[in-house]
Order: structure tokens, then sequence, then C-alpha cells
């Protein structure tokens, strides 16, 4: 057998490559890991832990500003947005110093290095940086370089200042007209944020619809309750150009054969995201790229089955979540030999607004597609109790499933807490848990939880049979009434 430096060579320190060279090193694997940036990547520094923080602030805000809805006087205050924007940078520096330094992953047993990554051959790697250059050999690599902010080829948009997610956090001054350009999770997300602090902000999207990767039907919702606190959209929308004048950006737009101009103090580019692969030099190691990212399969192996890439590197389910799921995968094939795949079946999406929007599994599009034979059992956040005891009853929650067995093909929530209830919706579809299993679970009350419990309940009140009810009444003279079957009954 070859003699290498390592055996596993990890390139990127954000979630898929900490992961990665943590699950590595604790199989006794010696491990190194580069990274050019601080460890953490986007979601510690520029992604879900700085908006997430943004928003609570946004809606600590929000509340102040309604609190008649509980009794409570509603606060008129300014909002110091150089100081909302400082305890954001606080909280990622706090992730960062309890998670993502470096000393944590050396004493694990990992070598740290700082520095850009370049193949050399399909074994060997360079790595470039302040101290110098070196290369290192290793046994099994690991690509975990990430993605970064994708900028549409738009008109004028090279001559523009322009916002993505990688500088938005260190704003300073709040602008007082933003428009976002796409009206996807960030998109949506930061939106709301903004609008709630006290900004005027417009959305545009190419779509007819935000969030098209989510029930459409929820998706709207959603948007009506953001377009009631002040969010304009513009949907089905061309941009043909951007232009700035003294310091105000304007956009120029087709919305639906309607020319459209929105003018901004600040625009902010929420147009997906693409991989990190360029610097790579991955023709050297002989790794295939597509137009979205790496080529992987489903053991998260490249075109050299020694090479693995797993993360937003790939343009594959780009979250931090399956950026964890992708690196156990990978380093288990490399190192156990134990055949591991890439779950796709139950991957959850959540957009972190409010209400949030959640899915996992089949949407009903999906489904109709398919063929498939299937009744969507729903519940509104209206008669849960734990919603209208918080003022929060803005939502569904939905579920698709086989009619005869409850068996789960998908779910979709919009709601309080719905990241955490598509939690345990992904949980049953992976365990095969039905609706008959989870309404005959008992849940506490009263519990954001027992929202799903009572979603599977209506699953027994679909199959309830007026038959079956009268043969009750004759075989044991019970005299009550025969309730007749109602799709659209909600108990």
């Amino acid at each position: 057998m070859a003699s290498y430096d390592y055996d596993v060579l990890v390139i990127g320190g954000g979630a898929a490559g900490l992961s990665s060279a943590g699950i590595a090193t604790n199989l006794g694997a010696k491990t190194t890991m580069i990274e050019r940036e601080a460890l953490g990547g986007d979601c510690t520094w520029t992604g879900c832990i700085p908006s997430k923080t943004l928003l609570k602030a946004a809606k600590v805000v929000h509340q102040a500003r309604n609190a008649s809805r509980f009794g409570l006087t509603d606060q008129r205050f300014e909002v110091d947005f150089a100081g909302v924007m400082e305890h954001v940078r606080e909280v990622r520096q706090e992730v960062y110093d309890d998670a993502d330094r470096p000393e944590i992953f050396e004493d694990m047993g990992i070598d740290v290095r700082s520095g850009t990554a370049r193949f050399v051959d399909n074994h060997t790697v360079s790595v470039s940086g302040d101290d110098g250059s070196e290369q290192l050999t290793a046994r099994f690599i690991v690509i975990a370089a990430g993605a970064r902010a994708f900028v549409p080829p738009i008109d004028g948009l090279d001559r523009v200042p322009v916002l993505t997610n990688e500088d938005l956090f260190d704003l300073e001054e709040q602008p007082e007209r933003l428009a976002i350009i796409g009206a996807g999770p960030i998109g949506s997300e930061m939106a709301q944020a903004f609008s709630r602090l006290g900004t005027d902000v417009t959305v545009l999207d190419m779509s007819d619809r935000i969030l098209q990767n989510d029930d459409a039907q929820l998706a709207d919702e959603l948007r009506q309750v953001l377009v009631s606190e002040g969010v304009r959209y513009i949907l089905d929308a061309d941009i043909t150009s951007i232009e700035q004048k003294k310091g105000v950006t304007s956009i120029h737009a087709d919305a639906a054969g309607d020319a459209v101009d929105v003018e901004a103090d600040a625009v902010l580019l929420a147009t997906g995201r693409t991989a990190n692969v360029e610097q790579l030099n991955l023709d050297a190691a002989g790794v295939n790229v597509s137009r979205k990212g790496i080529t992987v399969d489903d053991y998260c192996r490249t075109s050299q089955r020694h090479i693995y890439a797993v993360g937003d590197v790939t343009g594959r389910y780009q979250f931090t979540h399956m950026s964890g799921h992708m690196a156990k995968v990978a380093v288990t094939n490399a190192l156990l030999k134990v055949p591991s795949k890439i779950d796709a079946a139950h991957v959850p999406w959540v957009t972190y607004t409010d209400p949030e929007l959640a899915h996992v599994g089949a949407l009903p599009d999906d489904l109709d597609e398919q063929g498939v034979d299937y009744e969507t059992y729903k519940f509104p956040f209206s008669k849960l109790d734990r919603a209208i005891t918080e003022g929060e009853t803005a939502g569904w929650i939905k579920v698709h499933a086989k009619s005869l067995t409850g068996t789960i093909l998908g779910a979709s929530v919009l709601g309080a807490h719905a990241g955490e209830l598509i939690s345990s919706l992904a949980v049953a579809m992976r365990n095969g848990v039905t609706l008959r299993n989870i309404g005959d679970t008992i849940h506490p009350y009263p519990a954001w939880g027992e929202g799903v419990k009572r979603v599977a309940d209506q699953w027994y009140v679909q199959k309830q049979s007026s038959t079956f009810t009268r043969a009750l009444k004759t075989v044991f003279g019970y005299r009550g009434p025969v309730i007749e079957p109602d799709p659209e009954r909600i108990i």
C-alpha cells in the first residue's frame, strides 16, 4: 500500500468540512483540514447564525410595537440599527468561540492548516498560505469547499454596489429603502427582518410566486403575511438593467408585461449560490464538475472513487444540516467500507420567517405528477390551543399520506416553530411511523407538538364509517346520531 501523509485530507472548514474532519479523526484516521478563511464557513459568519439573530431582533421590535395584542401598551421607539448589527456580530463570534475555533479541532488530533488548497494530482494537494506553500498527500480526500452568492447576469450590475449575504451583516447604517432580488429563503427572511426594523422593502423575483420549492398555497399565505407587514412584491419580473445615480440605485424590470422601476438605497442579491470550484484545479485530480458543482453519486463519491465531495460545493441541498449528513455518508464510506447513501427522501426544508415555512418529503405537485394515490390531512394553527395562547395562529400543518395505512409521503407546515414540527414528521417518515402511530401516541398538552397529533387525528376522522357506526348501534343498542364522514371537517 502506498504511503501518504494523511489518511484523510479535508478541503474546507465550514459545516461540511468540520463534520468530515471530526468524524474522520474519531474513527482513528490521521486527518488534516485546510481552510483559507476563518473556520465555521458561511453558516457561522454569513448565513444561518447571523440571519437568525437578526430575525430574532426584528421579531422583538415587531412584538413590542404590537404589544396591545396581549393587553399591553404598544411601544414606539427608534431602532438602533448599528446596535442590532453589533449584537448580530457578537452572537456569531460567540458561536465561533464555542464551536469553531481551530484549537477545538487541534485538541481532537486534527492538523488545521490555513491557506488555499489546490490539487496537484488525485492524491496530492498544495496548500498556499501566509507561511508559504507545501504539498500534502492523502489516501482519501474530502472536498468541502462550500459555495458563494450567485451574481446574475443583469445589465449594469457590475457597475453598481450590491450586497450579498457575505457582507450584509457588516452594515453599520440602515438603508431607508432596500430592494431584494430573489424571493427564496434568504430573500424572504431578510425582507421580513429589514421591514420590521423599519426599512422600506421591495422584493423582485422572476417567478410568479415566492419560495417556489415549497407548498404553493402555504407560500402564498406567507407572502400575504409579509405584505401585511409592509413588504412589497414584484413577481414575474424580468430585470432588464440596474444603474446608480447620486447614490440611488434604480432597477428596471418588465413585470408581466408592464415596465416597473424600483429605486433603492441598497440592493441585496438573494439569487442562489454557486459552488467554489475555480481555484481547486480539479482537472489535475480528474474530478468531474457540472454547472451546479462537483458531481457526486449517492455515496458522495466523485469521479475519483477515493475523492469525496460534500455540502454546498456539490450543488445538492445547500443546507447546513445536509452538509453534516453528507459528511457522515462520505467518511463512513471512505473509512468503514460500509455502504452509506444520501437520504434524499427525507430532507427538511425550512424558511425561518415569522411564521416559519417548512416541508419534508413530497409536495402535492410531485405526488400528482407521479400518479400517487394519497390524501391530504390538515390542521390549522387557529385550532391549536398553544398557538392561541401565544397569539400565533397563522398557518397550517398539512400531511400527505396513504389513505388506507396512514403512511406519510410528505408534509408541510406554515406556522410558529414549523422547523421543530417538521423535524418530528421527518423522523416519522424515515422510520415508517404512520399517522395511526402518531395519533395513538400521547402528546403533552398544551405543546406545539400536539399539532402533529391533531393532524394525525384527522386521518381517524376521515376513516370514520357511517356503516360501521350503524352496525354498532344495532348490535349494542346505542342511541346516538350517525355522523356522516366529511373530508372538510376538522376536529
